[in-house]
């Protein structure tokens, strides 16, 4: 039983060796100096002229929001249409109702004007 697990184990530890050991070499081999402009807020190379807790325009949140549920659409199409033949007819209609929701959400979102950008 433990036999059929231990690749799985060796591929688990060797994954977390990959990813831990250069940040720890890094850490101990690297040059630690720090000063004042090191440790002070970067912003696009100037100084920050507003609070970073400051708020931001719902639009961005819709753009993000829209792009999740548009990204998430294609993830479901692909293992749909390799599996298509096998799930056969109730496969399409069960497809084509989840598309038929998100572009109806779409078609609203483009008649309120959401993908609109000032």
């Amino acid at each position: 039983m433990v036999e059929n697990y231990l690749p799985i184990l060796v591929f688990i530890v060797l994954g977390i060796l990959f990813g831990i050991a250069p940040i720890l070499a890094g850490y101990m081999m690297g040059p630690s100096k720090p000063d004042s402009v090191k440790l002070s807020p970067y912003e696009c190379g100037f100084e920050a002229f507003e609070d970073a807790r400051m708020k931001f325009d719902v639009r961005f949140y819709l753009v993000a929001i829209l792009f999740i549920i548009f990204d998430l659409e294609i993830a479901f199409l692909f293992p749909w249409a390799v599996v298509l033949d096998e799930i056969g007819m109730f496969g399409l209609v069960a497809m084509a109702v989840f598309l038929g929701i998100l572009v109806i959400g779409f078609i609203y979102e483009w008649k309120k004007g959401a993908l609109e950008w000032e």
